[in-house]
Order: structure tokens, then C-alpha cells, then sequence
């Protein structure tokens, strides 16, 4: 059928510069970007010595402190030098692993573990191929990236869908921020999501985890610059996210609802990497360098708070925004029930029902506020948000979550 825009006119009649105004109304442009190779599925994770194999001779591994199950992909390669990435990386960590990756001449990098890992994998096969010291890691440098080492990331945990984005986020204790390394370089070569490897994921990882792809499917949805690739992806997420998020925390040994998580995971991070997030991780971010808090506990703790003030905010200042909409929803994506009463009564009810602390427990002083606020609102994750929030109104959400 052809197309019609507004007043019946067919687009083909339009002269080519109001063809190009009509697309412009109709569709906001868009680019994709994903790994080269994405494969999901049980015992997907066994490829990985063939797809190391594949893409070079000296490959090292990091990994974390992981399930028994996270072991299995690379048992096989018992001489193969491994970057332990113990906590969420920072300056320190990631140069220390990238002068072991260079003293092995490593030529392919593979990270086996949560999103602190894979990311930790990323940026050392983002910088394995240089000479200088990895410049584009310290805040504020901007140092262009070098062609990258590949890089298989093989998640553990459902929650970041660090194995699908162009970005490693790193911490700089000395300048009190974690900070992104960006670029379509970043992006793995391949990723191998396996759910059988989140199974042995303990209660508190799989419920911060969980929470924080929920949130990465919901602020790709509602943000600025959602598309309709992004938009395919954000549903099928909280889809599987509702129906299958409380089930993985009661019962971690199921495989249904750990495979539903896992792909939300995986989606989450399409999402989240094509249509940029809100101001739960404009907070996120800022918060993760302040207080010694997993990045998923974080989210999980503002994300209520968050919906509710954007929702509000919407409605007073700019009722026509098509968020408000989607987050109408994104309430019976979760519940089957449309509307935002449905949304934050799940959120609430999920929250409490999966132990959330909140920012007080997780070490967010109360002379911290202000500054949170100040470096939350000029984050890059901030842009995606649906509406500016004003000072009080960010002041209102670290209040409300703590």
C-alpha cells in the first residue's frame, strides 16, 4: 500500500525536498549497531574454544568470581594466560591487564563473567594493539581508540548486556566518576549468551541484575531517541522480564525463566545501545563513584522513584510527549494491565518482593545529594531521558530512593 502522509497527498507526488521533510516527520533517522556475531542459546558457550580458534593463536581470558557453570567454556584451554577482573574495573585494573595481555601478545581477548567483566574485556581489547600507555581510559583524555584486538564476550549474569554495546563504563577513583570508553570498536566480535550459565547466579546478583535489564528495556522505550528496531526490542525485553524476573530470584534453578532473563539481558543492550537510556543511569553513573555499590543494586534502587517523576513531569509540562504513552505500556507489557498505576504498583511490589536496599543502605549520604544532582544532570545518559528534569525534581528522586 502506498504511503500517504498528511492531507492524502502520496508521498510519490511530493517534489524530492518534501519527501525529504515528510520523512523526516514520520521517521527519525537511525543507525544499528550490534556485535558481529550474537548466538544464544543452551550450550551455546561450548563453541567458545572453536570461535577463539577461529579469530587468533594467543588468546587470554578474564573472569570474575563466577558460578562453577561459568568455568566450563574455557576448562579446555587450561594454558591460556587469565586477566582475574575480581570487581567492577577501574584505570588501576584495566591497565594492569592490558600489560598482561601485551606481555602474552595476545592476539584475542574473551570475557567470561557479569558486565564488569565483559566490559574489563573490552577495554583491554580496545587497547592491546597500541604502544602508549591506554590514554583514551583516563577522564577527560578523549584519546582516539586503536584498531581493537578482538573480543568474545560470554556472559554470566543477566542484567547489563554489556556483550551487545560499544561502551566499557571504568571507574577513576581519583576523579570520583565512572566514566565510559566509546566507540564501534568496542562492539565484541562475537557473543555467546548461554542461560545454563546463569543458573548457579546467587538471589541478591540476579535480582539487582535483572532489575537493572528491565530498566535498560523501559528507558530505551520512553527515551528521545527510540526507534523501531530499539522499540522491538524494549518490548520483547519487558515482556519477558514481567513474566519471568520474580520466578528467577524464587527459584534460580529454573531454566525458563533464567533463558527469558538472559535474553532480556541480551536485548536490553540492543536497546539500550541504539537509543540511549534516561536518568536512572544518569544516576547510576554518578552514583557508582561515590559509593562503593554494585551498578545493578543502583538502578534497581532509583527506578521506581524515577518512573513516577518522569510520568509527572511529563504531564505537567509536555502531556502531547509520546512517553507518556509508552509508559502507559510499558505497564501492560509487565502486567498484562495498561497504564502507569499498573507500572510502579509492579515496580513497587517487585522491588520490596526482591529484598531492594535502598540508596541510604547502599552508602549514599545525605551531603552527597546535591552533588549527585549537579554530575547526574550534565551525564551523557541524561540526553535520553523523555523530559528535562528540573533540580528539585532530580533532588526528589535520590530522596525518594534512599
Amino acid at each position: 500500500m502506498m504511503a500517504q502522509p498528511r492531507h492524502g497527498v502520496p508521498y510519490t507526488a511530493l517534489a524530492p525536498t518534501d519527501q525529504a521533510g515528510w520523512c523526516r516527520r514520520t521517521m527519525t533517522a537511525f543507525t544499528f549497531a550490534a556485535p558481529g556475531r550474537f548466538t544464544f542459546g543452551a550450550r551455546c558457550a561450548e563453541e567458545l574454544p572453536q570461535v577463539v580458534r577461529g579469530l587468533g593463536e594467543r588468546p587470554v581470558v578474564g573472569h570474575g568470581f563466577t558460578p562453577r557453570a561459568a568455568r566450563r567454556p574455557h576448562r579446555r584451554a587450561r594454558r591460556t594466560p587469565v586477566l582475574p577482573a575480581a570487581h567492577e574495573p577501574d584505570v588501576a585494573l584495566v591497565r594492569g591487564a592490558v600489560a598482561a595481555a601485551r606481555a602474552a601478545r595476545a592476539d584475542v581477548v574473551a570475557g567470561i563473567g557479569g558486565g564488569a567483566v565483559i566490559d574489563a574485556a573490552k577495554a583491554v581489547a580496545s587497547s592491546c594493539p597500541g604502544r602508549r600507555t591506554p590514554d583514551h581510559m583516563e577522564v577527560g583524555r578523549g584519546v582516539p581508540l586503536p584498531a581493537p584486538t578482538p573480543c568474545v564476550a560470554v556472559p554470566t549474569t543477566a542484567g547489563t548486556g554489556s556483550e551487545m554495546t560499544a561502551n566499557a563504563v571504568i571507574a577513576s577513583p581519583e576523579h570520583g566518576v565512572k566514566a565510559s570508553i566509546r566507540g564501534p570498536s568496542m562492539l565484541p566480535r562475537v557473543a555467546l549468551v548461554d542461560p545454563l550459565l546463569t543458573l548457579g547466579c546467587p538471589p541478591d546478583v540476579t535480582a539487582a541484575s535483572g532489575l537493572d535489564a528491565l530498566t535498560q528495556c523501559l528507558e530505551p522505550l520512553v527515551s528521545r531517541f527510540a526507534n523501531p528496531l530499539t522499540d522491538g526490542f524494549s518490548r520483547e525485553g519487558l515482556r519477558r522480564a514481567g513474566t519471568s524476573l520474580r520466578r528467577a530470584y524464587a527459584d534460580g534453578s529454573g531454566v525458563a525463566a533464567r533463558t527469558d532473563m538472559a535474553l532480556a539481558a541480551s536485548l536490553s543492550g540492543l536497546a539500550l545501545a541504539n537509543a540511549k537510556l534516561g536518568a536512572v543511569h544518569g544516576f547510576a553513573g554518578v552514583l557508582g563513584g561515590m559509593i562503593a555499590a554494585p551498578h545493578g543494586a543502583i538502578c534497581a534502587a532509583l527506578l521506581h522513584a524515577t518512573c513516577r517523576v518522569n510520568v509527572r513531569a511529563l504531564r505537567e509540562r509536555d502531556p502531547g510527549n509520546r512517553a507518556l504513552a509508552r509508559f502507559d505500556e510499558a505497564g501492560e507489557l509487565l502486567t498484562g494491565v495498561r497504564g502507569v498505576p499498573a507500572l510502579l504498583e509492579w515496580l513497587a511490589t517487585t522491588t520490596d518482593e526482591l529484598g531492594i536496599p535502598g540508596l541510604r543502605e547502599l552508602g549514599l549520604r545525605e551531603d552527597q545529594i546535591d552533588e549527585a544532582c549537579v554530575k547526574a544532570g550534565a551525564s551523557s545518559s541524561m540526553k535520553g531521558n523523555p523530559i528535562d528534569l528540573t533540580d528539585d525534581e532530580l533532588r526528589e528522586i535520590l530522596n525518594a530512593s534512599r
